[in-house]
């Protein structure tokens, strides 16, 4: 069907923000049914290379895993100007001995 001007069925706004193409979609879900079906084997490999270099297991994981959790971004709270947020908040916990319980106070009573 060629292209009409005016036509109400196209889309004129485009695929929401956020929403997933559809190719995309479907790969990762192949992916996810290959990784599925050879997890037996995966988890014998991390163990073998394991043995060899925990390093390198640990980072085979790490990837492994970017495929399906979402990699969370640093985000640093700063005050006005990048000052320290905390510069002036300060804790009183009372004196320490007053905080002491009979049984840490070092009682020499014998019964």
């Amino acid at each position: 069907m060629p292209f009409t001007p005016g036509d109400p069925n196209i889309n004129r706004n485009g695929r929401p923000k956020g929403s997933r193409n559809h190719i995309t979609k479907v790969i990762e879900e192949q992916y996810a049914n290959v990784l599925n079906n050879r997890l037996p084997d995966l988890q014998r490999w991390i163990e073998e290379t394991a043995a060899e270099n925990p390093a390198k297991a640990a980072d085979l994981l790490m990837r492994l895993s970017e495929r399906f959790l979402p990699i969370l971004a640093r985000t640093e709270s700063t005050g006005p100007n990048g000052d320290d947020l905390f510069k002036n908040l300060k804790f009183d916990f009372g004196n320490a001995d007053d905080n002491r319980t009979d049984d840490t106070q070092g009682s020499t009573e014998s019964s």
